[in-house]
Order: C-alpha cells, then structure tokens, then sequence
C-alpha cells in the first residue's frame, strides 16, 4: 500500500533512523558505563546493572500501550514527543549526582524509548508496501546498529578524556535536532486534550495495571536473587505473583472490550512465533552485553576506550551485514535465513563459554564477530515475517508488540545474566582479577544457559520451516 512518494520515504527513514540511532547509543554507552557509574556514585556492580533495567523494564511496561495509542491517535504524534521526553531524560540522566536521580532520568528516557519503539514499525508499515518493507525494516536496523556501534566506541572515548555523564549530555543537541526534524517532516493533526480523552475512552486500564504490577514484580525477584539464596522465599514469591499477574493481564486484556493487544493479532500464530523468537533472541544478545564490560573491564583490567572498540565489533558486523540481509529477505525464503542466523548464534554463545582468563584477543574476538552474524541474519527477516502477517490496521499495535518482546528478551537477558553471575559470587560488591578462576567458571555457566536458550529458538524456527513446508505440500 504505498502511498508515499520516494523522496518522502526517503525523509520518514532519516527521521525514524536518527531516533532509532539515539536510543540505541545511549543503551549501548550505558552498559559500557556501568563499571565506572558504580564506583563514582559509590553502588556495588550489582545495583548499577539496575540503571540499565529500570530503562528496559519501563520501556517494556509501556510499548504496547503506546502502540495501541498511535493506532486509535496519531503514530507520528506519539513518536515525535516521545522523543522530546526521551531528550529531557537524558539531561536529567547527564547531570545526576546519585543513584536515585539517575534512575529517575533514565526512568523518563525510558518513558520517551517507549513511544518512539512503539510507533517506528508501524510508520514504516504505513508508507512502504511488502516488496520494499524489509530493505526499510533493514535501513532503522542499520541506524540502530550504527547506535549501538557508537555506543561502546564514543562511550570510551569520552571516559578516556571525561566524565561518563558526557554519555547521557551529547544526547541532549541530538534529540533537539531530531525533534525539530521529525516536526517538519512528519505529518502532526492538532490534538487537544478532550480528543485524546475520547479517543482513549474505555481503554484497558485494568490490563495495563495488572501487567504493570507483574512486570515490575517479576523483575525485583531477580534483584533479590542476585543479592544470595538467603532471601529465596521472597524472591521465588515475587517470581511466581510477578509471572501470574503478568499472564493473567493477557488474559484480561482478551476478555476486554477495547483490549492494548487486538485479539487477532493474540491467535495469529505466524506473528506470535515471530515475536517469541525476537524475544529469546535478544534475551541471549543481551547477556553478553551485560557481561562483557564486567570481562573485559573490571576483571580483565582493560581502558574502557580498549573494551568498547572490541565490543564494537559485534554491532559492526551487524551493520556491515544488514543490507545485503535486507537484499536478501525480500529476493530468499525468510524463514531460512533465520534459521541461518540462529545457528551463527548458538555457535557464538559456545564461544563465550571457552573465553580465556587471561586477555587473548584471537579467542575473545571471534565470538563477538559471530554474535554480530548471527544477529544481523536474524533480525531484518524476522522483523519482515512479522509485519506481513498482520492487517495494516493493526500494523501499529504489532510494531509495538515486536519492540515489546525486543525489549523484554533485552530486560529479561540483563537481568538473568546478572542474577546468574553474581548469584555465584555471593558478598562480591565489585568484580576484579582476584576472583580469578571463580569469576570465570560463573561466566561460563552463564553462557551454557544462554547456549541452551539460543538452541530452543533454533529448534522453534526448524519446526516452523517444517510445518509451513508441510502446509504448501498439502
């Protein structure tokens, strides 16, 4: 259903691709940081892991609401102030002088992630029919990887000169730039607030609480994990509540009359396979990007600066790789290159698991490499699969479906593969070389759990090769 002119589409893709390069670095920069954040504001390593997961895990709460609202107001509306509240938040963020204030920066930055995540998908769907969709889907990636590139390269650059607070403050003129551009180029209606109160009216509000509740119970039982096994009855009831509350809020949103998650979207099986494996894919990128700065920095003694361009790596790849993946995905079978990736994927995580205790780059680097391969061949085929099942009413809402099972395998990653880690150093407040041979085997047992989840997603995406293979045959 295209719509737009060439030249328009061309200008939609540089406004949603520097919103989606500013939100990638600054979560990129920030898991960088972390070693550094915790000693200047005087937190153990395992409490700075949370300026990472208050972000992801509000940002997660928050995606499908958004979405549902982009689709009964305005996508353009929605995203654009969300990147305005995304721009305040990383001031808030730059100039914290504690732990509180710098989670309630990160806290608005996160609210302003939401509606941007929530509604990119879903701009692209509107103004790129199916036989350019992917190679779109493949430019926001490329931005995202170039973000997520800059992250660690500018974040240890700036930390090798200045403080880390310049991480958050250089977001600050770029979320100004962006949110003048997207002004101009995307089209804004005039909304006054009782339009928005009768658009909204009779929403879910029910659903959004209880999933909201669950969500943040959910993820504090892995805090007290993390802390030792002497508070597992408290952590284990707040798992099991958290994990209750938040399926019973799918089951509620079902049952309601203007449900966040539109019911045909909760029985199209081909979306919902789709967004699961996203979200078990991220969920294992995602616990070498916790991990790696604790390896390379605080145990292996390296600059940031030397940590960040290995760590660069990974996202390059990706880079390098996305447009002819994005080539690829619109001329090859989709579903084949997933599988391809996935099994790239679950090699890299092997990798991780035989990671040396001293700082040999022939054998750290290669790994990274491949995790970035593995990556790069999954998500562009995988995001188009999922947005060309879906009716194009429905494409806001599935956006920000996609970005919510992105970002809770992304929460959901961090904060296993720190639980995991330091529920094997108990009383350990910062990571260093001393730990020595204890650090290590905690690594690697964190890896084979993350090798053992990148191989139930391969083994989901061979059996939906085979069923739809299946299907054509009959």
């Amino acid at each position: 259903m295209a719509t737009t002119g060439k030249n328009k589409q061309y200008q939609i893709i540089g406004v949603l691709g520097l919103y989606s390069l500013l939100t990638a670095l600054a979560g990129s920069s920030t898991n960088l940081a972390l070693p550094r954040i915790a000693i200047d504001l005087h937190v153990a390593s395992s409490t700075a892991t949370w300026i990472v997961q208050v972000a992801l895990i509000t940002t997660t709460i928050l995606l499908v609401m958004f979405g549902h609202l982009g689709d009964l107001m305005s996508k353009n509306l929605v995203f654009t102030a969300g990147g305005i509240l995304f721009t305040i938040g990383s001031l808030i963020t730059g100039i914290a002088f504690d732990i509180v204030t710098m989670l309630l920066g990160r806290f608005e930055q996160a609210i302003g992630a939401a509606m941007v995540m929530a509604n990119s998908m879903g701009i692209v769907t509107e103004n790129f029919d199916d036989h350019n969709r992917a190679e779109a889907l493949a430019a926001i990636a490329m931005f995202i990887s170039v973000g997520s590139i800059s992250g660690p390269a500018l974040g240890g650059l700036i930390m090798s000169f200045a403080s880390w607070r310049w991480i958050f403050l250089l977001n600050v003129p770029l979320g100004i730039i962006g949110s003048i551009i997207g002004y101009r180029v995307l089209t804004l209606p005039k909304w006054r607030w009782r339009d928005v109160r009768t658009a909204t009216a009779g929403a879910n509000w029910t659903g959004q609480n209880l999933f909201t509740v669950g969500i943040i119970l959910f993820f504090l039982s892995g805090s007290i994990f993390q802390n030792g096994l002497n508070r597992w009855p408290l952590g284990l009831a707040l798992l099991v509540v958290g994990t209750a509350l938040t399926a019973w809020a799918f089951i509620q949103d079902d049952r309601a009359k203007k449900p966040w998650l539109a019911p045909s979207l909760a029985r199209n099986h081909d979306f919902i396979i789709s967004v699961v494996l996203l979200g078990l894919t991220m969920l294992v990128n995602a616990v070498s990007n916790i991990l790696l700065p604790f390896y390379l920095q605080s145990f292996g003694g390296m600059s940031p600066l030397g940590s960040g361009l290995i760590m660069v790596l990974q996202d390059g790849t990706m880079l390098l790789i996305t447009p002819l993946v994005g080539w690829l995905a619109d001329h090859w079978d989709r579903t084949k290159l997933t599988m391809v990736g996935l099994m790239v994927l679950v090699v890299s995580q092997i990798g991780y698991i035989i990671f040396p205790s001293t700082m040999d780059l022939w054998r750290i680097i290669p790994p990274i490499v491949l995790n970035g391969i593995g990556m790069g061949l999954f998500l562009t085929p995988n995001n188009a699969i999922t947005m060309g099942v879906v009716a194009p009413a429905l494409t806001g809402v599935a956006g920000s479906f996609n970005s919510f099972s992105r970002t809770l395998g992304m929460t959901m990653g961090i904060s296993l593969g720190s639980a995991l880690l330091f529920l094997q150093l108990p009383g350990i407040r910062q990571i260093t070389p001393a730990l020595g041979s204890r650090f290590m085997h905690a690594f690697a047992v964190v890896f084979a759990i993350a090798t053992a989840i990148s191989l139930i997603a391969l083994i989901v995406v061979i059996w939906r090769a085979w069923h739809s293979a299946r299907q054509s045959a009959h």
